[in-house]
Parts: C-alpha cells; sequence; structure tokens
C-alpha cells in the first residue's frame, strides 16, 4: 500500500505551476479591470489545483495499466512501481476531478454564466482522455495543443471572467505567454521520456518530431512568453516586471540546447518550474496596472 508520501509524489507538486500561474495572471488582469474579488480567486485556484492533481493520477492510471510506465525514466508512477492498485488511484482521480467540480459549479451559481458548466467538463474530458480510453489524444502528439488550452486559455480567461464578470482581451492575450510556459513543462517531459515513448508507442510530440526539433520547440516555448511581455509594454510598461524572470530561462535553455537526455532533464524539469512561477508571479503584477 502506498505511503502518504508517495500518494503525494504521484500527484506530482512540481507540475503544480500549471495550476497555480494561470490563475495568478487571471486575477492580475481582473485586479487591472477594477473587479478582483479574493475568494473568488481563491475558489478558482482550488479549482485548477484540483484538476492537476485529477490529471496526474489520471495519467498515472492509464499509463500504469497500459505498461508505459514500465520503463520509466522519470519520477515515480503509482501504478508502475506497484505502490498503489489502479483502482486506488483511478479513485484518487475521480475524486480529484469531483472535488473540481463541486468547486467549479459555485463559481457557476454565483456568475450565473451557466455555460461554464460546458467549460468545466472539457477541461475534465481532456484531463482524462489526454492518456485514457481507447484512443488517448496525448499518444497522437495532440498533448501541447491541449495543454496550451487547458493549461493556457482556459483558466486565465476564466479566473478573470469569474471575478469581473466580463470577457476581456486582455486576459486573452494575456494567456498566451501563461499557455506557451505550461506547454515547455509538457515539451521537456516527452523529450526525457522520448526513447521510453517511442518504444511503448507512445506518439507524444516529441516522438513525432524527433529529439532536436523538440529541443527547438522546447526554446520557443521559453522565448516567446518574454517577446509577448515586450509587446504590451505599450500598453502598460509595468509588464517589463516579467523580463525579470529572463535570467531563470538561461540555465534550462543552455542544457537542452546541449543535448541533455533521461535523467539530466529532471533539472530542466525543475528549472522549468521555477520559470513558469516566477514568470507568472511578475507577469499578473504587470498587468494589475493595465489600467
Amino acid at each position: 500500500m502506498a505511503t502518504s508520501g508517495q500518494w503525494i509524489a504521484g500527484a506530482r507538486p512540481r507540475t503544480l505551476p500549471n495550476a497555480v500561474v494561470p490563475v495568478m495572471v487571471g486575477t492580475g488582469v481582473a485586479i487591472g479591470e477594477g473587479g478582483f474579488v479574493w475568494w473568488r480567486a481563491i475558489l478558482a485556484l482550488l479549482v485548477a489545483l484540483s484538476l492537476q492533481i485529477g490529471v496526474n493520477y489520471a495519467n498515472d492510471y492509464s499509463d500504469g495499466i497500459r505498461g508505459t510506465d514500465d520503463q520509466r525514466v522519470g519520477p515515480m508512477r503509482l501504478v508502475g512501481s506497484r505502490a498503489a492498485t489502479p483502482r486506488q488511484v483511478l479513485t484518487a482521480a475521480l475524486g480529484s476531478f469531483a472535488v473540481a467540480a463541486v468547486l467549479g459549479l459555485v463559481l457557476v451559481v454565483v456568475t450565473q454564466a451557466w455555460w461554464i458548466l460546458l467549460v468545466g467538463a472539457a477541461c475534465i474530458a481532456a484531463g482524462w482522455f489526454y492518456t485514457g480510453g481507447k484512443h488517448p489524444y496525448g499518444y497522437r502528439g495532440l498533448g501541447e495543443v491541449a495543454v496550451f488550452v487547458f493549461f493556457g486559455v482556459v483558466p486565465v480567461v476564466g479566473t478573470a471572467f469569474v471575478q469581473t464578470e466580463s470577457l476581456s482581451w486582455a486576459a486573452l492575450v494575456a494567456s498566451i505567454p501563461v499557455g506557451l510556459l505550461s506547454c515547455s513543462m509538457l515539451v521537456v517531459n516527452n523529450l526525457r521520456d522520448v526513447g521510453t515513448d517511442g518504444q511503448a508507442g507512445k506518439r507524444t510530440l516529441a516522438v513525432l518530431l524527433g529529439a532536436e526539433r523538440t529541443r527547438a520547440l522546447y526554446v520557443a516555448c521559453q522565448v516567446v512568453p518574454f517577446l509577448v511581455a515586450l509587446a504590451m509594454i505599450p500598453i502598460t510598461p509595468w509588464a517589463a516586471l516579467a523580463l525579470l524572470a529572463a535570467p531563470l530561462a538561461v540555465a534550462p535553455i543552455r542544457a537542452v540546447l546541449g543535448k541533455a537526455v533521461g535523467p539530466a532533464l529532471i533539472a530542466v524539469l525543475q528549472q522549468t518550474g521555477k520559470l513558469q512561477m516566477a514568470y507568472g508571479l511578475l507577469f499578473a503584477v504587470g498587468l494589475a496596472f493595465i489600467f
């Protein structure tokens, strides 16, 4: 039976910036537009965290029962390592999704925006079918597209909306760098596993592109967010704050371009998460001064 520490590790806390950063940036937009509501921001954060944890457990379950984690290079997986049974991990995944659904329903009720139910259902479905079901889209090179949408556009725009109760162009633009930084986490993760994924028949984008093109994609996902911040300076000079995170991009980019492989990319994943958090916080502060 898995220990509490193994369950925490199975939740993959290093991926949680994917949930935290979009909410910070969306809240920055809400503050800038004069619509900040603190308790709605907290609810949005809890929804995002629950979804991310649910996705992680769901991926653990689906990859585990397929055997694609048997030769895994990265951190331990609960099912793949036999630390927990598939049923236990599935229960954890569904429980996390249920928490996200209940908290999300509260936001639906207070905003009276019932279309959010469809968005929430799409988020849960995207999380499950990434590696779940008979035809997981994560095995067909579409994982990065889904991450950009569901860990970039949707949570940033959604977080701003549930507070201001209006759709914002500023939130949509701000979601671009957030989505790209979230993609960079998946890109480096799949670059690390490109060999074992290919052998297991898991055709991620990294497998389809090959290692060299995947390295170039990673660099693009790191660089473009800073170009977006530069482009927003005429709108709000405070967007330049995000540029202060640029030094954190140097080490991971250098490692990726330096042909780091396998376990060496675990450190890159950690560095990418730190960059994502720093950029998100600084960018959110800058966006708070848009208007």
